[in-house]
């Protein structure tokens, strides 16, 4: 049974190797974060959507542009009627049968087979509703492409916020592992002291708990550090044989004349107002649409046809069997009356105008409010900074001055602990204070409006 087992642990250990010697490797890309935008810009799946959806909006221009050119149809057609259709006429002088009993004589009218060939043809005169069904379309367009530009600015917004997630957590695990060999160096020379007798025990015991909190922290840096980059991965739209590294870093990402130009920059325009006053614009078409609805429409109309009959399918084809007709005329639809249908759509046209009114000053009152909500966000987290940065510089002061205290003799194994527990405090709070600044800087860029400045677009 052992044997069996070992045999089984054999193949596992054996089939693992091979599925790890035969797994591709990993692409790697090196991108900074302008890089990163323009990718994710290109590859992104709803960024691509949104690019669709323009050609769409395109193909839809073209369909309402086709309804004013000339319509031509072609209809060809053969039929068989097994019984022709009986028509009874009077049996009455001087084309009665005076043969025939009855008072009607039974008359088919009509052939076994029929066939006929013809080309149709229409042309638009006069259509109050055409040009602005046409410009609504493009209208429509316009609208896609501000759609398409406001799905960029999510891609652009998310990908930087995921971006600065990966550099920060990529920090947090450097000052982990330094903090970790710090603490170990600490603890591996307490260790040799209290082997020496010149500590006790319980010396050893707090560093060795002030270790284990720390490589704890180390553990929890590597798995968000992993699950921020998956998370900048899926915004990017990246294949899964793929991977990034990250050429900068955060004090570059940072430079305080960015920082403060940011602050008193102006606003720009906003895609938000776009598509609301596209939307209007769209609003008043259809108003301007329901409200041609009133008006005839003229259409030329023309066709031209051969038709033949013949008593057997041999003789229908036959030359002599075929006649041609043609029609040219012109054909007004006059609207009369449809049930009020036509002034309900535009009651409702004009109310739906009354809304996006009241929207556009709601938008335009909140485009400001979050404007000053993410200068005064980006204020405060500047400030937040500058306070972690100096509480890390003091805590660190703190530690060097106790490990020297410690290792003179006239300091504690408590203080140095102490002191590295604040010091590892210190720098979690100067990271969290430093993403903080980046995410109020990408809402202070977006509400701005200037997200996407800087990109090749």
């Amino acid at each position: 049974m052992k044997i069996y087992f070992a045999a089984i642990l054999s193949l596992i250990l054996i089939g693992s190797e091979v599925s790890a010697q035969e797994a591709p490797p990993l692409e790697v890309l090196q991108l900074n974060l302008k890089e990163t935008l323009e990718y994710a810009l290109e590859n992104n799946p709803d960024s691509k959507n949104a690019k669709l959806e323009v050609m769409v909006a395109q193909t839809t221009v073209k369909e309402e542009t086709a309804a004013g050119l000339p319509q031509l149809n072609g209809t060809v057609g053969l039929n068989y009627n097994p019984l022709v259709q009986v028509v009874f006429l009077p049996n009455e002088p001087p084309f009665g049968d005076p043969s025939n009993p009855s008072d009607v004589i039974p008359a088919r009218f009509g052939v076994n087979y029929s066939s006929n060939a013809g080309v149709n043809l229409s042309q638009m005169i006069f259509d109050g509703s055409f040009f602005v069904g046409l410009r609504a379309a493009k209208t429509y367009k316009a609208l896609t492409e501000f759609d398409k530009v406001k799905v960029e600015n999510d891609v652009v917004e998310n990908v930087k916020k995921a971006y600065f997630g990966v550099l920060v957590n990529a920090e947090r695990i450097k000052l982990a592992q330094s903090n970790l060999s710090r603490i170990d160096s600490l603890l591996e020379e307490t260790r040799a002291l209290n082997e020496a007798g010149f500590t006790e025990r319980i010396e050893v015991s707090r560093i060795q708990v002030q270790r284990n909190n720390t490589f704890s922290q180390l553990k929890r840096s590597l798995t968000a550090y992993d699950i921020s980059k998956q998370l900048l991965k899926i915004q990017l739209g990246l294949p899964k044989n793929y991977d990034i590294v990250i050429t900068e870093t955060l004090a570059e990402l940072n430079p305080e004349e960015e920082l403060k130009a940011l602050q008193t920059m102006e606003p720009g325009s906003r895609v938000e107002m776009d598509q609301l006053t596209t939307n209007m614009e769209l609003t008043q078409l259809d108003l301007r649409y329901n409200t041609s609805q009133y008006m005839p429409t003229i259409d030329l109309v023309a066709n031209y046809t051969r038709s033949g009959a013949g008593g057997s399918l041999n003789t229908v084809f036959n030359s002599s069997n075929w006649f041609s007709s043609s029609l040219i005329g012109i054909s007004m639809n006059i609207p009369i009356f449809d049930g009020l249908s036509k002034s309900a759509r535009i009651q409702r046209n004009r109310l739906q105008l009354q809304q996006l009114e009241n929207q556009k000053f709601f938008l335009d009152q909140n485009i400001a409010l979050e404007i000053y909500q993410a200068r005064q966000n980006l204020a405060n987290d500047l400030e937040v900074l500058a306070v972690q940065r100096e509480s890390m510089d003091l805590a660190k002061e703190v530690y060097d001055i106790s490990k020297i205290k410690y290792n003179e003799g006239v300091g504690s194994n408590l203080e140095v602990v102490e002191a590295d527990a604040a010091l590892i405090e210190s720098e979690i709070n100067y990271l969290g204070a430093l993403y903080d600044g980046l995410i109020s800087k990408v809402d202070l860029e977006k509400a701005l409006g200037i997200l996407k400045q800087g990109l090749d677009l």
